[in-house]
């Protein structure tokens, strides 16, 4: 356990903890000769590791390449869309795009 003066310790603040990180080191720190605070390596288990930690807690439920909304289920969408007037705004988008192209092959 090494001392060291505040003023000297925030010179050289990233270093000394790169040096406490890599060799385990600890340093006191004083102020006008009295201890204030101490840096000391964080102790970690090998059980910390944040890799692997949802290993084997997850799993695939039903069909994950097809549809989410079934055929059926369409039908009911469309009546959604109909209702909130989403086939009003999809027409305004596609007439708008429709003039532009045409507007860009003149």
């Amino acid at each position: 356990m090494t001392n060291i003066p505040a003023t000297e310790f925030k010179a050289r603040c990233l270093e000394l903890m790169d040096r406490v990180a890599e060799r385990n080191e600890t340093y006191v720190i004083t102020k006008r000769g009295k201890p204030v605070a101490k840096l000391v390596p964080v102790e970690r288990n090998p059980k910390d590791s944040i890799f692997g930690y949802l290993r084997a807690s997850g799993s695939i439920e039903g069909d994950i390449l097809g549809p989410v909304v079934l055929p059926h289920d369409w039908e009911n969408l469309e009546e959604w869309d109909q209702l909130n007037g989403a086939d009003k705004l999809r027409k305004k988008v596609s007439a708008s795009k429709t003039r532009k192209h045409q507007r860009s092959r003149r």
